[in-house]
């Protein structure tokens, strides 16, 4: 049952790190050269639609991660498990004092009502999201190299 786990736990938070740094390097840059108000408008659904389910898949990463420390702590690359834990709060931490707060603004935007530092605020976003993808795919592969 916890060889279950530790795999389960491994695609979820995988995938997850997929779907950030596809955000990231892939969706960003095609939204930022559409034409006109058009990347503006796909950031603020991408926003809204990301938005409702981020929440859940970093906590529900996290309480995994923790279940998997807590079941195998009598095996070798707990200590790894504990470390990617901590890195997964620490995402969402970031993701709650940085990158939430700028979201929850930019999902409202429109071209008629966005501020005049609209861009600026996005590339912040983007800045903090570079780092909190760094931080979780540190999570995955360390837990990664505890399933060995």
């Amino acid at each position: 049952m916890l060889n279950a786990l530790e795999v389960f736990t491994t695609v979820v938070v995988g995938v997850m790190v997929g779907v950030e740094f596809s955000v990231a390097f892939v969706m960003n840059r095609i939204f930022n050269a559409l034409p006109e108000d058009s990347g503006q408008l796909a950031r603020a659904h991408g926003g809204r639609m990301l938005g409702a389910v981020m929440p859940f898949w970093y906590i529900g990463s996290l309480v995994l991660a923790a279940v998997w420390a807590i079941a195998g702590w009598h095996r070798p690359g707990a200590g790894l498990v504990v470390t990617a834990g901590a890195l997964l709060i620490l995402s969402v931490i970031m993701s709650i004092l940085l990158l939430v707060p700028i979201n929850n603004r930019g999902k409202t935007w429109t071209p008629e009502n966005r501020p005049d530092d609209w861009k600026q605020q996005m590339n912040r976003w983007d800045r903090y999201h570079y780092v909190r993808v760094a931080v979780i795919i540190a999570a995955f592969t360390l837990l990664v190299t505890a399933l060995t």
